[in-house]
């Protein structure tokens, strides 16, 4: 009997894509089991190369446009769109991401996410029914502010002035006006990729545990504290909301609370909102097995990664699944609770990070082709 496989991973970091790493896995796979019928549905959880992927799966296009980076500056950026044009997939870090900043950048009293509202305002303009956000690697520490700005939402100090939406300007917020906030959002769907539950501000708030990784001093991160305490209580007086104890809110430099407070967002694990955009229930149809896999397997793969997401869509199927990945970590066996039957790792010695993007597909497709000799004993064992 032909089996139907579907080839379902996650980008293998540093090394990778998700498409790329499902090429490999199929032609592994087929030299090891050559009559195989494969489905490729490349996903992810959220995170870096989220809307590639969704564009992959869903044979949708990316859309290129210019925005501006954390500091104001032109960059070029895009989004996804699937292939129905009905959903886009923004990655913010692609306009206000840290890694578009050098060391010596940054500073998140000067960032903000102003160029993340730009990559909205182009998404509204396509029409589309549903803007997916992904929300990892911000420079920013803004509260969403400037994104909101970018839509055409107003922060004003005690003067009336217009504030500029960095996080510096924050501590002397004391309204906010919506009326000009881009009407399009009233008939779209928001949903933001967030796999954190940090708060706003406190010990575990937006600047508190990630303003040192975005170059914050303790002088800075103590302002930034006050002025995300303040944007709280404004949201909490103007529009009603309070985002203060909000799980996510954190995420992105308070990115999270701005998406809820100012465009009605919704925030929820990321690989179940990517997986969802792909299709992969539907996808699965008639499948007989499931191969998923990351770069690393873990016990932390249970907490929201791709892997664990994909199993969850199988086992509600029926469909068993394996997982190949790079590296085996710490609580690997975990992976069983959550519908992982087996799982094989792809390294075949201990590389150097920098040898990984020339050696690990060659090492991902000879794996997939053990896996693939080892369904074939299963179906000459059947005959």
């Amino acid at each position: 009997m032909t089996m139907k496989i579907a080839i379902v991973p996650n980008a293998f970091k540093g090394s990778l894509t998700a498409s790329q790493a499902a090429d490999c896995m199929e032609r592994g796979l087929r030299r090891g089991l050559p009559d195989c019928r494969v489905v490729k549905v490349p996903v992810a959880d959220g995170g870096d190369g989220t809307a590639r992927a969704v564009v992959e799966a869903t044979d949708g296009r990316w859309v290129a446009c210019t925005v501006r980076d954390p500091l104001g500056r032109p960059v070029r950026s895009g989004f996804g769109l699937t292939g129905d044009g009905r959903t886009a997939v923004i990655e913010m870090a692609l306009a206000s991401g840290l890694t578009l900043l050098k060391p010596a950048e940054q500073n998140p009293l000067l960032t903000s996410t102003y160029g993340t509202g730009e990559l909205i305002l182009a998404a509204l303009d396509l029409k589309v029914d549903t803007i997916l956000v992904g929300i990892g690697g911000s420079a920013t520490t803004d509260g969403g502010t400037g994104m909101a700005r970018a839509l055409g939402v107003r922060f004003l100090d005690a003067q009336g002035a217009e504030l500029d939406g960095t996080g510096g300007a924050l501590a002397r917020l004391s309204r906010i006006d919506v009326g000009g906030l881009d009407a399009r959002l009233r008939h779209v769907d928001v949903d933001v990729a967030c796999d954190v539950d940090n708060l706003l501000f406190g010990p575990s708030g937006a600047a508190r545990a990630y303003g040192p990784q975005k170059g914050a001093t303790p002088a800075m991160i103590d302002q930034l504290e006050r002025g995300l305490e303040r944007l709280a209580a404004v949201i909490r007086t103007d529009l009603g909301a309070d985002v203060s104890q909000l799980p996510g809110g954190g995420a992105a430099g308070g990115l999270g609370a701005g998406l809820v407070a100012f465009l009605g967002g919704r925030l929820r694990p990321g690989a179940e909102l990517v997986i969802g955009v792909t299709g992969l229930e539907e996808k699965l149809a008639g499948c007989d097995l499931v191969i998923t896999g990351e770069g690393r397997l873990d016990g932390q793969t249970v907490s929201g990664k791709a892997p664990a997401g994909v199993a969850n869509v199988a086992r509600a199927h029926g469909i068993p699944v394996i997982a190949i990945c790079g590296c085996l970590g710490p609580g690997v066996e975990k992976v069983h609770d959550v519908g992982i039957a087996a799982y094989f790792s792809a390294l075949e010695e201990s590389l150097p990070e920098s040898d990984l993007p020339l050696r690990g597909p060659g090492m991902l497709e000879r794996c997939a082709e053990q896996v693939g000799r080892l369904l074939a004993l299963k179906t000459e064992f059947a005959k």
